[in-house]
């Protein structure tokens, strides 16, 4: 039973390649063309291959479907919580993550540093777009296009001398990021906080939310905050392979 249902999985990823015959089908497994018509048939049975006019076959609508239903389904905050609560034990700076939702960058989770000097962020709470590191990377994720309709149409208050001053420097800014994969806000929005942040990636690639630690001048300088990114990076990458499905790590090293 176990080599059937091997078998019949083995057919999703080669008809993800492209539509294939009986024969092909049964080539790339080694088995009998009679062996891979029964496997074909059970798996159009259930809507996950299709028989095309032309006697070749492709993936199914309801493969599809159940895919975008499960993606739909998932909780990246429920996945991401014990790896920020793991990476919070290690370095004792407050933990946050971050989606990009109708034109906000809004905090989903955060875990407490465990310093007596604690940041003044909330769940739920828009971020300071222009300067937040998390927000950088979900803006930087973009289309060019829908960054530079976003940039365009932005506020770009002064908070410190470090706030991004205009729409020229803000898109200037998330190229770097773009490029380099991660995010710093080193003062941008008070002068005493730093920050770091690292990108949490669907199964497409893309940014689907971002986390970050932050630390005031008090506890930890901005050099040494940095020295933390290839373990923030690693987390992300942690929570990144959970929620697409590509790993069953446990958690970071």
């Amino acid at each position: 039973m176990s080599q059937t249902v091997d078998r019949a999985l083995s057919i999703l990823p080669l008809l993800a390649e492209g539509p294939a015959d009986l024969g092909q089908v049964a080539d790339r497994l080694g088995v009998h063309k009679s062996t891979a018509l029964r496997l074909l048939r059970t798996l159009n049975e259930h809507g996950f291959v299709y028989r095309q006019s032309d006697q070749r076959y492709r993936l199914g609508a309801r493969l599809f479907a159940l895919a975008q239903e499960a993606m739909e389904n998932l909780d990246i905050r429920e996945i991401a919580h014990p790896h920020l609560v793991r990476l919070n034990e290690q370095c004792g700076h407050t933990v946050h993550l971050a989606v990009y939702e109708d034109d906000e960058v809004l905090y989903i989770d955060k875990v407490e540093s465990r310093y007596p000097v604690r940041m003044y962020s909330r769940i739920g709470k828009p971020v300071a777009i222009t300067v937040a590191a998390v927000a950088k990377l979900l803006l930087a994720d973009l289309p060019e296009h829908e960054r530079r309709a976003v940039t365009d149409k932005l506020d770009y208050p002064l908070y410190t001398s470090r706030s991004t001053p205009n729409a020229e420097a803000f898109l200037k800014e998330l190229a770097k990021v773009r490029e380099q994969g991660w995010a710093t806000d080193l003062g941008g929005h008070e002068e005493s906080i730093n920050c770091v942040a690292a990108p949490v990636r669907g199964a497409d690639g893309r940014v689907v939310a971002a986390m970050s630690v932050s630390a005031p001048n008090v506890v930890v300088t901005a050099d040494e905050l940095l020295t933390l990114l290839p373990l923030v990076r690693r987390t992300a990458e942690d929570i990144s392979g959970e929620y697409s499905g590509r790993t069953t790590t446990k958690g970071t090293a």
